[in-house]
């Protein structure tokens, strides 16, 4: 169980130190120039290569969470207990805060970068969003793109999906809802990515971040419930499949990981 933790804390703040690093170089340090759409295609290239990476790293350990809005689909789905579930959520924001706080650091050595004008990639509405979107339509668009990404995170994870191409479906749809999220809101879909640089960042940004925690938790919710009532996976023992490995034990590379608990879906 240490193991799985670990692993979800060093994901995270793998994920948070480059992709909001990319994020911050591009948007912060202007590297994208007059381009904001070189910009956008960058941050989510970023964000969706290192997803993938981190799947084939820690996949076979914790299942590659790094995300405490797929964690809760998970719980939700009976992938996983709450115990664990509430384990990941600790080591996710961890790892989150250190990545940023690593990455902060790195920044603040160089005479070009001030935290209050440059920042940390941090998710906004109103005058922080690139089209000033409102409260309302941030919280239904992180809602509704959270929902998306984990309701596809949970069917190529399921016991019937094919996990060798697992990584690529997860890694490209992260990459596709950063393309579309980043004018509107700089994309959230990952509690702990947004409390991290929010922390640093201060002002605005860690008063906006309740959203960016709030309406991902909730959009991995109604993919859980979504994926329940569409893919109902019928609990199974381990005497069912040789070797006693239940399909729920397989994580998203297809490795078997033995340790994880099988409970029915919600």
């Amino acid at each position: 169980m240490i193991r799985k933790f670990a692993a979800e804390f060093l994901g995270t703040a793998i994920l948070v130190f480059v992709a909001v690093g990319v994020a911050t170089l591009m948007f912060g340090f202007k590297f994208a120039g007059a381009s904001v759409a070189a910009g956008v295609v960058a941050t989510a290239l970023a964000f969706g290569l290192t997803l993938l990476s981190l799947v084939y790293l820690i996949g076979p350990v914790s299942g590659s969470h790094v995300n405490p809005a797929v964690t809760i689909g998970a719980l939700l789905a009976g992938r996983i207990p709450l115990r664990e579930a509430v384990g990941y959520w600790i080591a996710q924001f961890a790892g989150g805060i250190i990545g940023a706080l690593a990455l902060w650091g790195t920044f603040s050595t160089s005479p070009m970068y001030s935290r209050m004008t440059t920042g940390l990639g941090t998710d906004g509405y109103g005058s922080k969003s690139m089209i000033h979107i409102g409260v309302g339509g941030a919280f239904i668009f992180e809602t509704v793109l959270t929902a998306i990404f984990v309701f596809i995170v949970l069917r190529v994870t399921s016991a019937t999906a094919n996990a060798a191409t697992a990584a690529i479906a997860i890694g490209l749809t992260l990459t596709v809802v950063h393309l579309v999220g980043i004018p509107i809101t700089g994309t959230s879909v990952n509690p702990a990515r947004s409390l991290g640089p929010a922390l640093v960042v201060g002002g605005d940004a860690i008063r906006q971040v309740w959203l960016f925690i709030v309406a991902p938790l909730i959009g991995g919710a109604l993919a859980a419930l979504a994926h329940v009532y569409l893919f109902y996976e019928r609990p199974v023992t381990g005497e069912e499949v040789p070797g006693g490995v239940e399909p729920s034990d397989i994580d998203i590379t297809g490795s078997a990981a033995s340790s994880r608990t099988r409970t029915s879906p919600a």
